[in-house]
């Protein structure tokens, strides 16, 4: 009874009503909210407390800056339903509409900013990528590799600019991105936003900032977890594979995309990539310790580089079940 009053009580101040009408669109900063609102940071912030501490708000940290989305869905989904009833009926005055408009202003604002990023590190990835096979038959290749049903819980570690979850998020029940880089999550928000304003399972896919040695998620809860051209930053990859490995449910998959052993030091010194590729027998071997079987190995040859899919399973049934529709749809 006392937590279903402090519902009510968070939500008896209008400006509070709004921050939950807005972060159901999409995950702000404290910032871009004062924004929208046209209120100091200090006092959206205050409302933001009440909110988190009531249940409909959750906080996270990405470097300097606090993003919020909304709080557990167990509790906010029949809030929400209510409100859509009761507000079937009313009529605005003028607030939503308004509110809406600054957000779209914050949406856009995301978008020039990833773009001004993009276009100021496009030397850099152009010649990366010029070394080895075309992202789009890796990415074919990933697609082949998945299949076509849906893949259950997706985590994609070193998520970067959230391509992974751009084009597998449709298909699964969740889709969480974890990244270490603050700038990065800010590039992949606004992708993803632009990608999920059509609806669909993009409209709330997650972000979170984390390491890939130790992970903000409990253990069991994936499907399937990618490592897309990540590990070559690992200084640890046997860790970092352990670690992914540890969220997977039974018979869950570990999907690790990156180079196969080369000698191109110029990617160490010039890139920062700690390890200048991997051998099938070391991949094996991680995935061995990690309580993980093995798959057949695919591999794409490029100019210079070769880029390898290595898929490690954990033994047992998977827990997902898909359902009969979703099953018919993508075998259409």
């Amino acid at each position: 009874m006392e937590r279903t009053l402090d519902i009510f009580r968070a939500l008896a101040d209008p400006t509070r009503f709004r921050i939950v009408a807005l972060l159901r669109a999409m995950d702000l900063s404290v910032g871009e909210l004062a924004q929208v609102l046209g209120q100091s940071q200090p006092r959206v912030s205050r409302h933001v407390k009440i909110l988190a501490d009531a249940g409909l708000a959750d906080r996270r940290k990405e470097g300097s800056w606090v993003f919020l989305g909304l709080g557990d869905p167990r509790r906010v989904g029949p809030l929400l339903a209510a409100v859509d009833a009761w507000g079937a009926e009313g009529e605005d005055d003028g607030t939503t509409a308004a509110d809406i408009a600054r957000l779209a202003a914050v949406r856009a604002g995301r978008a020039v900013a990833a773009e001004e990023y993009f276009e100021a590190h496009a030397g850099q990835w152009d010649a990366i990528r010029s070394l080895h096979v075309a992202e789009s038959e890796v990415e074919a290749a990933i697609d082949r590799l998945l299949g076509e049903a849906p893949i259950g819980r997706l985590v994609d570690v070193g998520t970067g600019t959230g391509r992974m979850i751009e084009l597998f998020g449709a298909r699964a029940a969740t889709a969480i991105g974890v990244d270490r880089s603050p700038a990065m999550l800010r590039i992949a928000r606004s992708k993803l936003d632009a990608a999920g304003q059509g609806g669909g399972g993009l409209a709330r896919a997650e972000l979170r900032q984390g390491d890939m040695y130790a992970l903000p998620l409990p253990a069991r809860m994936a499907d399937l977890v990618i490592l897309h051209q990540v590990l070559h930053y690992a200084q640890q990859p046997a860790a970092a594979i352990a670690e992914a490995a540890r969220l997977l449910a039974s018979g869950g998959r570990l999907l690790i995309v990156d180079f196969a052993a080369h000698d191109h030091e110029i990617l160490r010194n010039r890139d920062a990539h700690a390890r200048l590729g991997f051998d099938d027998a070391q991949i094996a071997a991680w995935f061995a310790a990690a309580g993980l079987a093995g798959d057949p190995v695919e591999r794409l040859d490029g100019s210079e580089l070769t880029v390898k899919l290595w898929l490690g399973r954990r033994p047992g049934e998977t827990a997902f079940k898909v359902p009969a529709a979703a099953i018919e749809e993508f075998a259409a």
